[in-house]
């Protein structure tokens, strides 16, 4: 069963306890250690989980398993109807080539949850592409749910499990760069995977008003500089109403902050809409926040003290 948004986008089934994750590799190899006491917390919540054939393979390179092998799993977890959502293990690097390959009327076919972030950027445009399938920039299996404070499970539950209406704010994160108010529907990702398929026939695509949501890691002001300039130049801003900036502590040290806020404003000296930064969404050290993809959403920095991004309809089918 599914439904589509006010933009006629799909929403998976909501997960609830007793729903069975696929646990998957679609990139880089996770430790296996990781990947089990992730499972444990999962159970710990009330689902069941199914591993991957290949989740565990180790090469070659740093892929887990061969092209095939990743496609196979991702495949075969969309077409069980005993898998009711899939989550990611860890990013790493190898979404990217599952593109070409995947099947679309399968995926169209059986859409339900997928959740990952970082290299599954990739995947998440895909799917909004090709599918036109909600999706969740979240937590993972071994990058996250392996730690005691790696999953803030407040918006893990408003999102998955069919909340018409929340907000995130300033306890999640979030401050201003630049005030106003915007409303579109949500999109965005790792800023390096979303720049890097400009150009492909696989780049992201913003077709109408929307409200962009960037993050990374490792990244320097003067790399966010570059980036948006390249997604300006390319014309990706064009619909974009607002902009939130994820949590920057995986990209600069504190004393670097104002001067990546600086590198960011000019950067968007053009854009005319509000900016936010700091929601702690993506690769983060604390709790990380799930964000639904493909849903209408409002952005509210008009009072300093209390940013507020609004999830305006549920994420799920009920």
């Amino acid at each position: 069963m599914v439904t589509n948004t006010s933009s006629s986008a799909i929403k998976p089934r909501a997960l609830r306890r007793g729903a069975t994750l696929a646990v998957l590799s679609p990139a880089s190899t996770p430790k296996a250690d990781l990947v089990h006491r992730g499972i444990a917390q999962l159970h710990s919540l009330g689902y069941k989980t199914v591993l991957g054939a290949h989740v565990l393979d180790s090469g070659p390179l740093y892929y887990a398993g061969s092209m095939e092998d990743r496609l196979e799993d991702l495949h075969a977890a969309f077409a069980d109807p005993a898998i009711h959502g899939i989550l990611c293990a860890r990013g790493g690097w190898g979404s990217a080539e599952l593109l070409p390959h995947l099947d679309a009327a399968l995926i169209r076919s059986n859409p339900k949850v997928f959740i990952g972030y970082s290299d599954h950027t990739s995947l998440h445009c895909w799917l909004h592409n090709e599918a036109n399938l909600v999706t969740f920039y979240g937590p993972m299996a071994a990058a996250d749910f392996s730690r005691d404070d790696g999953v803030d499970l407040a918006s893990w539950r408003h999102g998955l499990e069919g909340d018409s209406s929340w907000f995130l704010g300033i306890e999640d994160g979030l401050r201003i760069l630049r005030p106003g108010c915007a409303e579109g529907e949500l999109n965005g990702g790792c800023i390096s995977i979303l720049a890097e398929g400009l150009g492909t026939p696989y780049a992201p695509q913003i077709e109408s008003a929307s409200i962009l949501f960037l993050e990374d890691i490792g990244t320097k002001p003067y790399q966010w500089d570059r980036m948006l300039l390249h997604l300006r130049y390319a014309g990706l801003l064009e619909k974009v109403t607002g902009i939130v900036f994820g949590d920057m502590h995986q990209c600069i040290s504190e004393d670097e902050a104002d001067y990546l806020d600086r590198a960011i404003l000019h950067a968007l000296r053009d854009f005319d809409g509000p900016i936010a930064i700091g929601l702690r969404c993506g690769h983060v050290g604390t709790s990380n926040i799930t964000l639904p993809l493909g849903i209408s959403a409002s952005l509210d920095l008009t009072e300093a003290g209390n940013p507020r991004m609004h999830l305006l309809e549920a994420a799920v089918t009920v």
